[in-house]
């Protein structure tokens, strides 16, 4: 299953995509966590100290590898440097599994144990001095972009995707790659702005959006969300000493948590799970054609040197059904 976690700048989703990382690695479910936001913030919250967290592998800087396994022997796609981040599978490409080893997690995962078990943790990379004024952050989130385009999954397999702040993952097709896109909102006019951007453009694509109200102290503050989002609201989360504590680098035992936020995260989880009835494979791969054509159309052609409307496998359907013939 595939989440995303999206929201204003300063409204919680990296600590509440941690917590919700930290509980489903309680469960043993297989877990990959990615650090999808240009300010890198999930490795430190998942426990990492700085000289760690500074060392994990960019999937931006690794881009050429990934897309070197990705391609396999798609006869479509003549070489790495026509694949743009839109680029979809077809037959003779690779695939990722949530639980297999490949090149592309030996080069871009790193394991982090947890109280609760072990998650693979993938990270777009940070800034670097060249980018600044030159290259903007999607040519990084890019590289999350294809692995999830070539990402077949299954129930009680998770992929959580700490996403980047407000609604520039519209920026791409990727807010379509999710089962299910959790926005966390505070109670406030600016924090639930986002959800107002977020609802109206993700309203023609089948997006399932749910708001998870975060720093919620009070009954007013509940009224204030459940007027302005109405059955969107999923749950709330108010203060935790629990993640005070994780905050400082001082994290006690997960089991510690507040009952009524570990409530919450399991709530999260059924939110989810209930969503792999609705899965609809040949809709994802329309959805993953269409914003590659539309790619295609507006630049990647000129800048590829390369017909990209060619790279789409009009018999492909990516799904279950790919990983038990492969």
């Amino acid at each position: 299953m595939k989440i995303a976690f999206v929201g204003k700048g300063g409204s919680g989703k990296t600590t509440l995509s941690s917590l919700f990382i930290r509980h489903l690695a309680t469960t043993g479910a297989p877990v990959v966590a990615v650090d999808a936001d240009i300010n890198q913030h999930l490795g430190a919250a998942l426990g990492l100290d700085e000289t760690a967290a500074a060392a994990l592998p960019a999937m931006g800087e690794r881009l050429p590898l990934i897309k070197d396994y990705l391609r396999g022997a798609n006869p479509r796609i003549a070489s790495t440097e026509t694949m743009i981040k839109t680029t979809p599978p077809g037959e003779g490409s690779r695939l990722l599994r949530v639980r297999e080893d490949n090149l592309v997690y030996d080069a871009c995962a790193r394991p982090v144990e947890l109280d609760g078990g072990t998650v693979r943790l993938m990270v777009t990379g940070p800034f670097t001095d060249a980018d600044l004024g030159v290259a903007c952050y999607h040519s990084k989130t890019g590289a999350v972009e294809l692995c999830l385009n070539h990402l077949v999954d299954g129930r009680d397999e998770y992929v959580v995707v700490d996403m980047t702040a407000g609604s520039d993952s519209f920026a791409s097709g990727m807010f379509t790659r999710f089962d299910i896109t959790f926005l966390v909102a505070e109670p406030t006019r600016k924090g639930v702005s986002v959800y107002r951007q977020y609802k109206e453009y993700a309203r023609d694509f089948g997006v399932v959006l749910k708001v998870v109200g975060n720093k919620v102290q009070g009954q007013d503050d509940l009224d204030f969300l459940r007027a302005e989002v109405g059955d969107d609201l999923l749950v709330t989360v108010g203060h935790s000493d629990w993640v005070r504590a994780m905050e400082k680098g001082r994290p006690p035992r997960f089991e510690l948590l507040e009952d009524v936020n570990r409530g919450s995260l399991r709530r999260l989880q059924s939110a989810v799970d209930a969503t792999y009835d609705l899965r609809d494979w040949e809709h994802y791969t329309r959805q993953m054609v269409h914003f590659h054509l539309k790619n295609a159309q507006s630049w990647g052609n000129e800048r590829t040197g390369a017909d990209l409307a060619a790279q789409v496998d009009p018999g492909f359907v990516l799904g279950e059904s790919v990983v038990m013939n492969a």
